[in-house]
């Protein structure tokens, strides 16, 4: 079995996704399932976990009306508001009753403080999320969102974490800050990372396997198979490859390890990390 655990979904005419722009022009437009789901079939992708992509109620309403429709939905990565940690258990009782809640994500990198995931209503809020055993996304853009994630982890080792796009690695550049921060982060057993969104960095936006390989062998070296899960941020990543291009690159990355390992990365992961069914 093959879990894809990063696909984004949105529609442009029920939603607002402020980050879509004319510098991302060919992404800027409505992504249905139904275009996905050929090209996760050619992949050999069988379940996947759907990512939030707005900070709005809609977006993950959308998402679950997805799911409901869609045996190919393993899971949804919702938004709520941590800052508001008074009513999180209410709206995540709503998207629990909504469909296969497994995690929560907040766009983390658009926050004009780097220090947000530090605020204190949103370190209560990440508690409850510990207590109902839900994951928590983290897009560590800069090194002081992967230093937070370190501290997040030691203050709430029941909250597992789930580093997206394996912490954005400086491709093309010395590992520096990014491989410390992930070594500490491969210490605390709480967390994970995603090996999702990878072929859209370096100094080109375009990365192949071996400009990525010394960035994953790293991760390999401080998670080990069993704690790293394959994402394949569609239809994000097609600005840099097409869907197949990105899963080749992906298992071309992975070919080092034992069929037992391979499959930790591309499913064992991704099933416990979320608890999907």
């Amino acid at each position: 079995m093959t879990v894809d655990a990063h696909l984004h979904l949105w529609d442009l005419e029920h939603g607002t996704y402020s980050w879509l722009s004319d510098a991302v022009a060919p992404i800027n437009r409505t992504f249905a399932l139904a275009e996905a789901e050929p090209q996760l079939r050619e992949a050999g992708v069988d379940r996947v976990v759907l990512v939030q992509a707005a900070g709005t109620l809609e977006d993950s309403a959308a998402m679950f009306a997805v799911a409901a429709e869609s045996p190919l939905v393993a899971g949804v990565v919702a938004w709520v508001d941590l800052l508001d940690p008074d009513r999180v258990g209410e709206q995540l009782d709503r998207w629990a009753e909504a469909g296969p809640l497994v995690g929560i994500r907040h766009l983390i990198h658009d926050e004009p403080d780097p220090d947000w995931l530090a605020r204190e209503p949103v370190r209560r809020s990440l508690a409850v999320l510990a207590d109902r055993g839900l994951s928590f996304d983290v897009i560590g853009v800069l090194p002081r969102h992967l230093e937070h994630a370190v501290a997040l982890a030691d203050e709430l080792p029941e909250l597992r974490l789930v580093i997206d796009h394996l912490g954005t690695p400086p491709v093309g550049s010395e590992p520096g800050e990014w491989g410390r921060l992930m070594g500490e982060l491969g210490r605390r057993p709480n967390v994970v990372a995603k090996l999702s969104g990878l072929t859209t960095l370096g100094p080109s936006d375009r990365a192949s396997a071996d400009d990525l390989r010394p960035y994953v062998e790293h991760a390999l070296d401080v998670f080990g198979p069993s704690r790293l899960l394959f994402g394949g941020d569609w239809p994000v990543s097609t600005l840099a490859t097409p869907y197949a291009e990105t899963m080749a690159t992906t298992r071309a990355l992975l070919d080092p390890l034992t069929p037992a390992e391979r499959d930790e990365v591309l499913s064992g992961t991704a099933r416990r990390a979320y608890r999907l069914p």
